[in-house]
């Protein structure tokens, strides 16, 4: 069973973050090709794919161009591109990357200000990694696959209850390396004290349905003790991909006091 530990961020006197992550290899495959980074202001999850090491070497490769952004201290929708693009020559150039279809998802979010001067989450999605927002006793789905299967519910012609079963599951129209380049689709939240965020392979979804999901979050307020939940379901019922799971929770208070930044 996974042993995860909560960390925690203090923003400014008024908002902290708290999160919690870790990956599993799952029941069934050889290897981990899921990556993630957990390090403020971003949380991204990777899910690569392709040959016998070029997932693990896309997600990777992604998530430390990434991570090198992050401590240059520039992190904007142009410094992810720039990374992004990095990362694809790094994935193209490496010596294990063999497979043209090589390449990994990307999902995650970075906390930034909007043009008001307000705190606000920018989430970013390439594949079908996905992001979920827990606010008050609702669970939503903020980011959407970029996926066969999508496409098909989009257009009228499967209902989501047939998705799953559907033998173009696990077929992805965007990725980062697989094709040509095309940047994340991008959201914005507002910042709400109370909110969780749930970052996720689609190994966690394969297992867990959104309500699943929503279960633990409310028997769970610690995002460690949430994200060990979860992957420790999605390994009782098959466990049939690698599952990368995050969990961030928003908390805003009153508080002037200056507490130690033990997320940094």
């Amino acid at each position: 069973m996974p042993d995860t530990t909560t960390q925690t961020y203090r923003v400014d006197d008024a908002l902290q973050i708290a999160w919690a992550g870790t990956t599993d290899r799952g029941r069934r495959r050889e290897n981990n090709q899921d990556a993630f980074l957990a390090k403020f202001p971003l949380f991204v999850v990777a899910d690569g794919m392709g040959g016998h090491a070029g997932g693990e070497i896309a997600s990777q490769s992604t998530v430390a161009r990434l991570e090198e952004m992050v401590d240059a201290g520039e992190i904007s929708g142009s410094a992810i591109d720039a990374a992004l693009r990095m990362a694809i020559e790094d994935i193209h150039g490496h010596p294990e990357t063999t497979d043209e279809g090589t390449g990994t998802t990307l999902t995650g979010m970075y906390l930034g200000t909007a043009e008001d001067g307000s705190r606000q989450w920018n989430v970013l999605n390439i594949g079908d990694s996905r992001v979920y927002l827990k606010r008050g006793d609702a669970l939503a789905q903020v980011t959407t696959d970029h996926s066969v299967v999508q496409e098909l519910i989009a257009s009228g012609k499967i209902s989501p209850d047939e998705a799953d079963g559907h033998p173009y599951s696990n077929v992805i129209t965007r990725a980062v390396g697989a094709s040509e380049y095309v940047g994340p689709d991008f959201v914005s939240l507002d910042v709400l004290d109370g909110d969780t965020l749930v970052i996720c392979s689609d190994g966690l979804t394969k297992e867990l349905t959104d309500y699943g999901i929503l279960h633990f979050l409310r028997e769970h307020d610690d995002p460690a003790a949430a994200v060990d939940a979860m992957i420790e379901a999605a390994l009782e019922n098959g466990g049939r991909d690698n599952v990368t799971v995050i969990v961030l929770r928003v908390i805003l208070d009153d508080s002037s006091s200056t507490e130690d930044r033990s997320g940094e």
